[in-house]
C-alpha cells in the first residue's frame, strides 16, 4: 500500500508540473505595454513555487515510502527541530518578501506613474449593469455632471448641459474605442455598487468604488476588439455587464470619436 501511495504522489507532482508547463488553459494574448512584465512576474512566481512544490511531493513520496509499515515494524516519532523550522521558515519569507517587492514595480507603473502628455482621458462608470464611457469631446475637458441629472434612458452619467465643456462629451455604453500604442487615462467611478472593471488581454483589473475617482493608465499594443467584464459580484445581472474596447489605428479612432459627436 505505501509503495502505491507513494508513486500516486509522485504521478500526480509530474502530471500538475506537465499541466503547468504546458501552460494550458493559460492567459490570453497579452496586448498592453506593461502585461509583458506583469507575465514574466508570473511566469518567475509559478517557477519558484513549482519547484518547492516538485521538492515538496517529492520528500512526501520518499517518507512515505521509506517509512511504511513492513510487518511488525513501525516508523519511530521524530521529535520537533527547531533549527530546521525556523530556517525553512525565514527561506520561505525571503522569497515571499523578494517576489513582492519585484512585483510592486508593476503595480506602480500602472497605478502611481503619470501617463503621457498626450494621452487619451477616459471615464468609465459602472452601474448595474452597464458600462458609461465618457470622452471629453475636441475641447478636451470633461463638462460638468450633477446626480440629479442622470437618467438612463438618454443621460447616463447626469451632463449639466448648461456648462460648456459639457454639450461636446461623447458617451457610449458598452462600447470603448482607443488608439493603438497611445497612453490611455482610465478614470474610474460607480453610479451605484463596487464593480470590477476587467480586460483580461490588458491585464487589467481595478475595482470601482461609489464615491471614488480611482485613475490608472495603460498602453494597448495591438488592433483588436477585446471583451471588458465586470470581475465582482453585482448584483442579479452581473452576468450580462459586458462590455467591448476597439482597438484601431489613430485615424480610424479620430473617425470613431467624429462620428459618435455627430449622433
Amino acid at each position: 500500500m505505501g509503495v502505491a501511495l507513494a508513486v500516486l504522489i509522485w504521478v500526480i507532482a509530474i502530471a500538475t508540473t506537465l499541466l503547468f508547463a504546458g501552460k494550458h488553459w493559460w492567459f490570453p494574448e497579452s496586448i498592453s505595454e506593461h502585461g509583458q512584465d506583469l507575465d514574466g512576474q508570473f511566469a518567475l512566481t509559478i517557477g519558484v513555487i513549482g519547484v518547492a512544490f516538485i521538492l515538496a511531493q517529492l520528500a512526501l513520496g520518499y517518507f512515505v515510502l521509506r517509512y511504511r509499515a513492513r510487518g511488525s515494524e513501525r516508523a519511530s516519532y521524530w521529535h520537533d527541530n527547531p533549527k530546521l523550522e525556523v530556517a525553512w521558515t525565514v527561506v520561505t519569507a525571503i522569497v515571499f518578501v523578494g517576489l513582492s517587492v519585484l512585483s510592486q514595480r508593476i503595480w506602480a507603473k500602472v497605478h502611481l506613474t503619470e501617463p503621457s502628455a498626450d494621452a487619451v482621458p477616459i471615464e468609465v462608470t459602472g452601474q448595474q449593469f452597464v458600462w458609461n464611457i465618457r470622452y471629453p469631446g475636441p475641447d478636451g475637458k470633461f463638462g460638468r455632471t450633477k446626480p440629479e441629472l442622470i437618467n438612463d434612458v438618454d443621460n447616463p452619467v447626469g451632463l449639466d448641459l448648461t456648462d460648456p465643456a459639457a454639450r461636446d462629451d461623447i458617451v457610449t455604453v458598452n462600447r470603448m474605442a482607443i488608439p493603438v500604442n497611445r497612453d490611455i487615462r482610465l478614470i474610474l467611478r460607480s453610479k451605484d455598487v463596487i464593480h470590477s472593471f476587467w480586460v483580461p488581454w490588458l491585464r487589467l483589473k481595478q475595482d470601482t468604488v461609489p464615491g471614488l475617482a480611482i485613475t490608472i493608465h495603460f498602453k494597448a499594443t495591438k488592433i483588436g476588439e477585446y471583451e471588458i467584464a465586470c470581475a465582482e459580484l453585482c448584483g442579479l445581472g452581473h452576468h450580462r455587464m459586458r462590455g467591448f474596447l476597439s482597438v484601431q489605428s489613430e485615424s480610424d479612432f479620430q473617425r470613431w470619436l467624429q462620428q459618435r459627436a455627430s449622433q
